[in-house]
């Protein structure tokens, strides 16, 4: 009986896909920071699921696409039907204002409650960790966050930014939080010669590269670049990693919200977080296998943040990052 309910259920699901497929139309329009690549395969993949819905994208780091977004609202509008970024904190703030559309009938019921919002205006579509990048001609190799305090590391880190970045902002927010040091493990930073600037890719260029010989980064890009042959390797540090979802939302003044909502589920969907897996990065849907290179989602100590605190502090602890590596 029960492999009779399943199997009910799971022609069920592809009848509901497929009359959505048939239903959904329009266009649409996704303001993200993913990787240009990255975001035009989510697209297409999305797109070839429903045929009659044509979207296109803008991209910008998370920090310069939310200037161009709040612009355009406080104008009166804007384009943006989806929004695809690095960090819940902006979502957070969006959804107080009301920027928000809430979607209570989206399926994440397997994702963990840790990394999805309860009132369902945002939803998470990837696990992305921040821990060490090194060169695989550094003389050390770094296992704690307390290595890049070294004399071996003097003047040869490197960091995003969260003046320009979502996830350095979080991973500044995870760090001080949970480090025994707090704000003063980034006083020592800049003290042993650290350079902050910029964002990920940045970090990735310079120690690819042997500009610099450490950095603090996404994972995903490292554990990408090592596949084909770059001299950098990744570390996930001992005392844990900060985390962000890149969670997507709809727009509450969204012109079709009916595609809006088809494209969360596809992102939220077995085959959306395969595709994710698939551009090497570690999904959120914890029934889906990492990729290759990485350690499996129970494997990672993640370093908690409460995402109302760090919204609350946001602004705060970016003048505080930008009093301390002199970026004012």
């Amino acid at each position: 009986m029960r492999m009779f309910l399943k199997a009910f259920l799971a022609g069920a699901a592809l009848l509901g896909a497929a009359t959505g497929a048939s239903a959904v139309e329009g266009t649409l329009t996704l303001y993200t920071s993913q990787p240009n690549n990255d975001a035009q395969q989510t697209i297409d993949a999305f797109m070839a699921k429903h045929p009659g819905v044509t979207v296109t994208f803008v991209r910008d780091g998370t920090t310069t696409l939310m200037a161009r977004l709040l612009a355009e609202l406080e104008a009166g509008a804007s384009p943006a039907d989806v929004l695809l970024i690095a960090d819940s904190v902006t979502m957070e703030d969006l959804a107080s204002d009301g920027k928000l559309l809430a979607y209570p009938e989206a399926d994440v019921s397997a994702y963990d409650a840790a990394i999805q919002d309860p009132e369902r205006m945002w939803f998470p579509t990837k696990l992305i960790t921040t821990g060490i990048i090194y060169n695989t001609n550094a003389p050390m190799v770094p296992a704690s966050w307390s290595d890049l305090l070294k004399e071996e590391a003097k003047g040869q880190v490197a960091m995003p930014s969260p003046l320009t970045s979502g996830a350095a902002l979080i991973h500044t927010q995870a760090i001080v939080a949970n480090l025994e040091q707090g704000w003063s493990y980034y006083e020592q930073l800049a003290a042993n010669g650290a350079q902050a600037s910029g964002g990920n890719g940045g970090v990735l260029q310079a120690v690819a590269g042997g500009e610099k010989l450490y950095g603090m980064i996404v994972e995903f890009l490292p554990i990408r670049e090592k596949a084909k042959g770059a001299p950098v390797e990744f570390v996930f540090p001992t005392e844990g990693v900060s985390a962000i979802s890149e969670p997507v939302a709809i727009l509450s003044g969204t012109k079709n919200p009916d595609a809006a909502k088809a494209f969360v589920d596809f992102l939220v969907s077995r085959e959306g977080q395969e595709l994710a897996a698939s551009q090497g990065y570690m999904p959120a849907h914890p029934d889906v296998a990492a990729p290759a290179g990485f350690p499996s989602l129970s494997d990672i100590d993640i370093l908690p943040l409460d995402p109302a605190k760090a919204l609350e502090s946001a602004e705060a602890d970016k003048a505080k990052f930008a009093e301390i590596f002199g970026q004012n």
